[in-house]
């Protein structure tokens, strides 16, 4: 069996962190055992969904490096889903109705005061047509056949189908809603795998008994916990979270993709650099059913960890023009964005404020300018200065470090010294540390 799955996003706007790690998963699943990844743009409700949305989903997939093997538009597909519509309605399998939301509104309070589960009440015959309504449209449940499967994340699911309400396939003026053209594309295009969120586990209940109806074998089903944000709380606000958001910090999809790809698993997160090892690894058996914490502070964690490891060929395309394969060896271990690499020229190349020292680190620096002036350069001088200094004013730790650091580059961190001060130069350091040194 080829693995199959698929992506299903409405174009209502860009790809948020939920959606993003249900394309993800899809994506893994489907390259691990070699199979394929289908995108199908959900476009049935047409005053929501905008062009611009779906050319933002593509844009976002392509960013991610989530590529589709193809992809359909369930607004192209109409005809499809009238045929099947009234294959099963032929079938006795759906069924007009002409209540008003008032009306169920109404019957659902009343069976919930009556203390009953307030599922939609079967008429027992056919409804009356109702004179100036036009009918929306129910699947029938087969109430006499329990409705189970084996999850991949979950285990074993079970639904008594006559707790369940006849779902609305149909609305009064002929759109549809998402349950029975899901099923139709998902037998269409061969989906082996379903994987989505936990908030979906009811509608796969009443799905199955679509592709029953329908004579399909239905996908393998797997419902994945859903993210919550950090502090504990449902995820809203992780809506807000997305490639849009990525984009304006200056992240790595990598990075993202790297937490996504884990979270909620017994697998340590790390950062990857491309979405092979992802793959490898990936399977549902590690999922857990906890709800999975999201922390955008994780990802920028692992944006640190991708750029301090990543080789010069990956960044070039995004770096200034003075930035060589030199510099980039150097400076992008103090780096947590790419965007800040900016701020490292006048380190490396221009002229710097020289800082405000006490007289006892003046003197010291002005040691270490006679000492680095007796230097072989071409070899370590950071060390061999570092040693002599060490030697010479008994200073050693922080005492010895800082002030050369502030000096050197003006700032209290950075990359490591030894290649930095390569990179800065014999003249530009000796000029430093005597300026820091005359400093008062």
């Amino acid at each position: 069996m080829t693995v199959v799955t698929r992506f299903a996003p409405s174009p209502t706007g860009r790809l948020h962190v939920g959606n993003i790690r249900t394309a993800l998963h899809n994506f893994l699943f489907a390259a691990r055992h070699g199979g394929k990844f289908l995108l199908r743009i959900d476009d049935t409700d047409r005053e929501r969904s905008t062009a611009e949305a779906e050319a933002a989903i593509h844009a976002d997939l392509a960013w991610l490096g989530l590529e589709p093997s193809a992809f359909v538009r369930q607004s192209e597909r109409f005809a499809l889903y009238e045929r099947e519509f009234e294959r099963l309605r032929a079938a006795g399998r759906i069924y007009a109705c002409y209540e008003t939301p008032e009306e169920l509104d109404l019957r659902r309070k009343v069976l919930l005061g009556r203390g009953l589960p307030p599922i939609y009440e079967r008429p027992p015959g056919e409804n009356a047509p109702v004179e100036g309504r036009s009918p929306h449209w129910r699947f029938r449940l087969d109430h006499d056949h329990p409705i189970g499967w084996t999850d991949l994340v979950r285990g074993e699911q079970k639904f008594d189908p006559r707790l369940l309400s006849d779902p609305v396939i149909r609305r009064a003026d002929g759109s549809w809603l998402y349950l029975l053209p899901s099923v139709i594309d998902d037998i269409d295009l061969g989906i082996t795998h379903i994987v989505r969120g936990e908030d979906h586990v009811s509608n796969s209940a009443v799905q199955l008994q679509m592709f029953a109806a329908l004579g399909a074998e239905p996908p393998l089903l797997a419902h994945e916990a859903l993210l919550v944000a950090a502090e504990g709380k449902l995820s809203k606000r992780l809506g807000a979270v997305g490639v849009g958001e990525m984009q304006e910090r200056g992240l790595e999809p990598m990075a993202l993709l790297s937490l996504l790809a884990r979270l909620g698993t017994s697998q340590p997160v790390e950062a990857v650099a491309n979405l092979a090892p992802l793959a490898a690894s990936f399977d549902f058996a590690q999922f857990g059913r906890a709800p999975a914490h999201f922390d955008m502070a994780e990802v920028e964690q692992l944006n640190a960890r991708l750029l301090h490891a990543m080789p010069f060929e990956s960044a070039a395309g995004r770096l200034p023009d003075w930035v060589d394969a030199q510099a980039w060896s150097v400076l992008r271990t103090a780096l947590n964005h790419v965007s800040e690499i900016d701020g490292w020229k006048e380190v490396v190349q221009g002229d710097i404020a020289a800082p405000d020292l006490p007289g006892e680190d003046r003197a010291f620096l002005a040691e270490a300018a006679s000492v680095a002036s007796g230097l072989d350069w071409s070899e370590d001088p950071w060390h061999a200065l570092t040693t002599a200094l060490k030697g010479r004013t008994g200073r050693k730790g922080k005492t010895l470090f800082r002030p050369l650091r502030l000096a050197l580059t003006g700032r209290e961190s950075g990359p490591e010294m030894a290649p930095l001060v390569r990179a800065i130069g014999k003249e530009r350091c000796l000029a430093r540390l005597k300026a820091a040194a005359a400093t008062s």
